[in-house]
């Protein structure tokens, strides 16, 4: 039995479809990302987990569990939201704590399990502190703690790292990850950012306009994109629209192909996508010509702009080349993948 079953989930507010029949399940201990852009229902859904939202058909289970009849606060859930929801006039102690004094538990039961949520995220030491000058990954941390002290079997967060800067977002990705792996809990995150989703999940959940695209595991999403979306979304793509001539041989650019794809009808129009890195450039000419048209040091490599018969071309390369120089496009027949033209 999975963890959680979210069957035919539909959700509208007003004319707005936010859920159109979502069908998934989660099982335990996994951290699972609802990944897609603003707007494409991955927060409705996630409230509705929380007990925040109601659908308008369909049904979740919780351990077999149906809960969309158990309120919220009796629910195995907790939320981590963006913001963070901390009590100000509280100290560190009293806001992780304070879910538990709700309960009525005992003193000594409720500073046991405090001081070991704060170890857990290694605020052992701050519990006298006042909650505003703390910086915004010790409040990301009490949050977390607030969360995990009341023992759920799931973990929401809404976008909890988006308030962040960059330095400290990556290094709260790593801490995120191995908590999940130490608590041995379910995690659901919800975010928009790719590089997130890539980083911490054992599965990713792909969203649009209300509807799930594809479901895998990272390398899956990243290397397998279903749908055009999906490659836009998950990194730079090359897409190349083209014909399966037969399996494993495909066409574009007026030339041939092995590829490593098959189960295409013969001469079926299909796209091909390419990533950028997978792209080698050599000054002889080759099958596919173009000229560079524009690079840019982005750190770890170059981005070159390529223009091949009026298309764009995007290349990553740690050997930057020179605008105006003719090259040409090389790649394995491993780095093709063809999908149905949709």
């Amino acid at each position: 039995m999975h963890l959680i079953e979210i069957d035919q989930i539909t959700k509208s507010f007003a004319d707005t479809r936010a859920l159109d029949d979502v069908s998934f399940y989660i099982d335990e201990n996994e951290f699972i990302t609802l990944l897609g852009p603003s707007g494409c229902g991955k927060t409705t859904l996630l409230r509705i987990l929380g007990g925040f939202e109601h659908p308008d058909s369909g049904n979740v289970r919780l351990a077999g569990v149906d809960v969309l009849k158990v309120p919220a606060y009796d629910r195995l859930v907790n939320t981590v939201f963006q913001h963070y929801a901390l009590f100000p006039h509280l100290n560190v102690y009293d806001n992780v704590a304070f879910g538990l004094k709700m309960k009525k538990l005992k003193d000594s039961d409720i500073r046991e399990k405090v001081m070991h949520a704060l170890k857990m995220v290694r605020l052992e030491n701050f519990a006298e502190r006042r909650i505003q000058p703390l910086s915004g990954g010790q409040k990301q941390r009490v949050a977390i703690a607030r969360a995990i002290v009341n023992e759920p079997k799931v973990l929401l967060l809404d976008e909890p790292l988006a308030a962040l800067d960059l330095k400290l977002r990556q290094d709260m990705q790593y801490e995120l990850k191995e908590l999940q792996r130490n608590l041995g809990i379910t995690f659901i995150y919800v975010t928009h950012d790719q590089e997130e989703a890539l980083t911490m999940s054992d599965t990713i959940v792909v969203m649009n306009d209300g509807k799930i695209l594809q479901i895998g595991t990272p390398v899956d999403i990243y290397n397998e994109p279903k749908t055009k979306f999906v490659a836009h979304f998950i990194g730079e793509s090359n897409i190349i629209p083209a014909v399966m001539n037969a399996d494993f041989d495909v066409s574009f650019e007026g030339q041939s192909f092995q590829c490593v794809d098959a189960g295409f009808a013969d001469n079926q129009p299909v796209s091909v996508v390419i990533r950028p890195e997978d792209i080698t450039l050599k000054k002889r000419p080759g099958k596919i010509n173009g000229i560079v048209d524009a690079i840019t040091f982005k750190g770890v490599h170059y981005e070159i702009i390529v223009y091949v018969n009026d298309k764009e071309y995007v290349i990553h390369s740690i050997h930057p080349q020179k605008v105006g120089a003719k090259v040409s496009l090389h790649f394995e027949p491993e780095a093709i993948h063809v999908m149905h033209d949709v």
